[in-house]
């Protein structure tokens, strides 16, 4: 039976907080490593693993009751972790926490629904998984609107929903007594955004952003990077995707004041020179003009 959860903070078990690592030794200059089109693990301390699929990001827990994981991605990259976390302990996987509804990042989870597995998500997952359904996708066991606490063995993360940003059921995910979070999408560090932002609203996306930054962490695990990029981030990352957006719709905006409203010519004015070393910024950049230009040509 699924089961609904209104706001505040529950806990699936009672346990206590583990210790957590002095905040010098998550190894933020450490690459994540591994072939570019392949997977990689890397244990950041504490017992928390971060994998890599491609450019896929999620992160587990180990504990002594069994592990929380996160996002499967997809059946072969679900297999994959699967596989590396029977490596590192033969406790079963209990929980696995869905970041949102977008399929490139939570389907496969039907390789880790074993016995005794419950999958957790917002409540909008199960919406938008009853309207788009994916056989490899299980829908949450457990969904909640606000808040929710998962607690195993001694280990807690909290999941966070800030309203709508990336689609309207993006959580992010944090584990308190380290000061890390788990944000998928809306942060990628030193990276334009992706494409023509695909089910994002530029003005949540910022809004979410500060909210996140009034918060207490110190660090950030991020849904997506290649091997060449660390596993885990200074909190300051966020800040920096921040500003970004931020300069982008000011310049797309500028231009548009300034008569520029052909998306083409835009394109092709729009330059943002302090962020030239970021990822795709050549590719992608144009693409993200164009989005902003819809935001304000067309309200979308």
């Amino acid at each position: 039976m699924k089961r609904f959860i209104q706001s505040a903070f529950l806990a699936v078990s009672v346990a206590l907080s583990a210790p957590a690592l002095a905040a010098s030794d998550y190894p933020t200059n450490e690459l994540m490593g591994g072939e570019a089109f392949g997977h990689s693990v890397k244990h950041i301390g504490n017992d928390i693993y971060v994998f890599r699929w491609w450019v896929y990001r999620n992160f587990f827990i180990v504990t002594d009751e069994g592990v929380i994981a996160t996002d499967p991605m997809n059946p072969k990259a679900a297999s994959l972790l699967k596989e590396e976390i029977a490596r590192i302990t033969d406790k079963p996987i209990r929980y696995v926490l869905y970041s949102h509804n977008h399929h490139d990042h939570i389907s496969g989870g039907v390789v880790l629904d074993d016995e005794g597995v419950e999958f957790i998500g917002h409540e909008n997952v199960a919406k938008e998984l009853t309207d788009h359904p994916n056989p490899t996708l299980p829908a949450p066991d457990i969904t909640f609107s606000d808040r929710y606490s998962v607690e195993l063995g001694g280990r807690r993360v909290d999941l966070e929903y800030y309203g709508p940003n990336h689609g309207d059921s993006l959580a992010i995910m944090r584990l308190p007594e380290e000061k890390i979070i788990f944000v998928v999408d809306i942060v990628t560090p030193r990276r334009v955004a992706f494409r023509i932002m695909p089910d994002f609203w530029p003005d949540e996306w910022v809004r979410t952003l500060k909210e996140i930054e009034a918060t207490d962490f110190d660090y950030v695990i991020s849904g997506h990077g290649p091997e060449t990029e660390p596993a885990i981030e200074p909190a300051s990352v966020v800040r920096e995707q921040r500003e970004y957006i931020e300069d982008l719709m000011a310049a797309v905006k500028a231009e548009m004041d300034a008569g520029t409203h052909s998306p083409d010519a835009l394109q092709k004015k729009v330059r943002l020179p302090k962020y030239e070393n970021w990822r795709s910024y050549d590719a992608w950049l144009p693409m993200n003009v164009e989005r902003i230009w819809a935001f304000y040509h067309m309200g979308w």
